[in-house]
């Protein structure tokens, strides 16, 4: 089989080539063959084009063709397929826009596979849909590591807007190709072409064609195509809000138990945990795993268990006077469902200090990732926190940048922090933790330049030539859309299960109004879960959540086997 001109990323030590680009046996053929129909070919063939949805799967029997990318100059060519080989990557589950066009360069025989057809397919045959999901997560690596995308991104490192996108895109696992106009010597020439101001950055071009000047999350989403058409009318099994750890756990075992289950994220799969750097404690990966890592490989496997999902949504009610319930969006769409699992998460509390949100993006970061790190670069950094997301920003940080600051409120680390993570801080040079203190004061020009805290017992306040300010400090739930409808506590979050019946001075009968008692995840609502941070008393680690997402599942089955 050709080989293709681009570069696998090396995840593990075995032939990636190979894994990308398998050579399936005559006997996997045969099994393959059931589930398509095979179609003669001719030289010359589009079989799929740029933005095609729902593309089927090609398996070549014989003949070759290629896969390659337009763009303004040409095309690119992807890879060349010859017998043995099959056609897609991720999208192929996902149900994302094609990024190539596929042409056949020698005529032959195809095994032409439908998109419900392959799901069929990997959900019966074990060794079949390690093969597939496998290449396919590969091919789409491929082509985020070499920004062969179907966007280019103009933008600066001096612009809040530019991380926010490039952020959303990475997350979102679709590849781009950024161009920073602070140092492209072609910037000017691509700006002219498109007639775009500098002051209109961050500018996305989508498809070669359609321009948006800084453009929101939705925009973005909806010029590339990622999510798909949603049926009003159609009632749903579950539909679960929030794209973290634990909303996808919940869609992972949902979806792989036959039920018909929809995801709502606002941002991009991950949540909170998507911005951590590296998580070392969670129970399967001794060397540690990102955040982005771990939720692209939860959405991938639900997915594959036909789990849809829907990003740069936000839900804005849940209506709840009726059931089946509705989920209303943002754009006003109402979706009908007979249960709801809430993973909507927390988000950092962001500190009531002038100039904050000037700073966002351009020196004020809510996360770690690599998109933050190598702006650190030989900088001295401040990180506020002191829980486990703040430690692991300071240790990641610590690798680039010149000295790092940890401010943290109260007078020790250890009663919110890991052990492995206190003693990697307490060992590391690069780190100070300064404790008793809290941030009084931003300052800067178009950047931040200047930071301020307050040791809380001296008084004594310290101004420090700081560039780069992470704050991990808190978190409120993101549970505002809910107040009319679910019992929650002083804090915002979702009180659920016995709670429910030991909270607000006894007075039980207004916080759970069914005979049977409440499930364990349940809330104030029959049938509506609660799993996650944004749930009251939740245990703040990646794994409880995972279980949390999983066991809301189980008792999904008993509510909707309730009729």
């Amino acid at each position: 089989m050709s080989q293709s001109p681009l570069p696998i990323p090396n995840t593990s030590a075995l032939d990636q080539q190979t894994q990308a680009f398998p050579h399936l046996t005559p006997a996997q053929i045969d099994r393959i063959r059931p589930y398509g129909k095979a179609r003669a070919v001719t030289a010359g063939e589009i079989l799929f084009n740029v933005s095609d949805q729902h593309m089927p799967m090609f398996v070549l029997l014989s003949g070759k063709m290629e896969v390659v990318q337009p763009t303004s100059s040409g095309e690119r060519k992807l890879v060349v397929h010859e017998p043995g080989g099959f056609t897609g990557e991720i999208n192929m589950i996902s149900g994302r826009r094609s990024l190539a066009r596929g042409r056949v360069i020698e005529a032959g025989e195809f095994i032409e596979v439908g998109q419900e057809n392959l799901r069929s397919l990997i959900a019966k045959d074990a060794e079949l849909s390690e093969i597939f999901m496998r290449a396919y997560i590969l091919r789409r690596l491929m082509l985020i590591t070499s920004g062969f995308g179907d966007v280019v991104l103009l933008g600066s490192m001096h612009c809040g807007g530019t991380l926010r996108l490039r952020e959303f895109l990475s997350r979102n696992g679709h590849p781009y190709t950024y161009v920073d106009l602070e140092t492209d010597s072609h910037a000017q020439e691509i700006l002219d072409r498109f007639n775009v101001c500098v002051k209109e950055i961050p500018v996305l071009i989508c498809r070669g064609t359609k321009v948006l000047r800084n453009p929101t999350p939705l925009e973005v989403a909806d010029c590339l195509g990622l999510n798909n058409p949603v049926d009003e009318s159609q009632v749903r099994d579950v539909i679960v809000v929030g794209g973290g750890p634990s909303g996808l756990a919940a869609a992972v075992y949902a979806a792989s138990e036959g039920l018909n289950v929809l995801v709502i994220e606002t941002n991009a799969p991950g949540g909170q945990a998507g911005s951590s750097s590296k998580i070392e404690n969670y129970l399967g990966f001794p060397t540690g795993i990102s955040g982005f890592e771990l939720a692209a490989r939860a959405l991938n496997q639900a997915q594959k268990f036909g789990a849809e999902m829907m990003v740069a949504h936000d839900v804005v009610r849940l209506h709840c006077d009726r059931r089946p319930y509705q989920i209303e969006l943002d754009n006003g769409q109402k979706l009908t469902t007979r249960t709801v699992v809430i993973a909507s998460g927390a988000q950092y509390n962001k500190p009531d200090l002038p100039n904050r949100g000037k700073f966002e993006g351009v020196g004020v970061y809510y996360g770690a990732t690599n998109m933050e790190a190598p702006l650190c670069e030989g900088e001295e950094v401040v990180v506020v926190g002191g829980g486990n997301s703040a430690g692991q920003a300071a240790v990641y940080l610590s690798e680039k940048a010149k000295h790092l600051y940890m401010l943290v409120r109260s007078g020790q680390l250890a009663e919110t922090m890991s052990r492995y993570l206190l003693d990697r801080i307490e060992g590391n040079p690069k780190i100070t933790v300064q404790y008793n203190s809290e941030i009084v004061g931003l300052d800067g020009d178009w950047h931040l330049e200047n930071v301020q805290w307050r040791n809380k017992t001296t008084g004594e306040v310290s101004t420090c030539p700081i560039r780069h300010l992470f704050l991990m400090t808190g978190a409120v739930p993101n549970t505002t859309w809910l107040k009319d409808c679910l019992a929650l506590d002083s804090k915002g979050f979702i009180i659920t299960g016995q709670d429910l019946q030991t909270s607000g001075n006894g007075n039980s009968k207004t916080l759970w109004p069914a005979s049977r008692p409440p499930y364990l995840l349940e809330t104030s609502l029959p049938g509506v879960f609660a799993a996650g941070d944004v749930r009251s008393g939740n245990v703040k680690r990646v794994a409880s959540a995972v279980g949390e997402g999983s066991i809301s599942v189980h008792l999904v089955h008993r509510v909707l086997a309730e009729g």
